[in-house]
């Protein structure tokens, strides 16, 4: 585990989240092109999300990755990254995610951190885990209440 595998790690990371940015600002999950992530995953990444999420599963493949940022277009209105911080040592890399949210079903607006331990090799993303501190509140935001009868 060498500075400069640690160091090219979050080069890619921080790429990848730029490219990321300009994919959202080109109109995101239907309406801009994954082709501008495709360059930072590898073509069999593999992201596993909680079951519990309204996105949850394991999402392979540039595939896989193009029908999460459907998901994740459909469950948020906005879901904007705020501030970030970057360990890495060798080809793993953790990425402490402040987040701010609005669920498009309810309009309803969480803060929340995410946690994802991230696998970069050959200069490309291969695997990524995300963990959330409470999946339960993030699920409940993102559901309509049932209808009272």
């Amino acid at each position: 585990m060498t500075t400069s595998s640690a160091t090219a790690s979050v080069t890619v990371l921080t790429g990848m989240y730029a490219a990321e940015a300009e994919y959202l600002a080109a109109g995101g999950p239907g309406g801009a092109s994954f082709d501008i992530l495709a360059p930072f995953f590898a073509p069999d990444v593999v992201l596993h999300q909680a079951d519990a999420l309204p996105y949850g599963g394991t999402w392979r493949g540039h595939d896989g990755m193009t029908r999460f940022f459907l998901a994740m277009g459909r469950v948020w209105e906005t879901f904007d990254m705020v501030e970030q911080e970057f360990l890495a040592t060798g080809e793993t890399a953790v990425v402490l995610t402040q987040i701010r949210a609005r669920a498009r079903a309810t309009g309803r607006e969480l803060a929340f951190p995410i946690l994802q331990t991230v696998t970069v090799k050959a200069g490309r993303i291969t695997e990524v885990r995300p963990f959330y501190w409470d999946t339960r509140a993030i699920a409940d935001a993102c559901a309509p209440s049932a209808p009272a009868t």
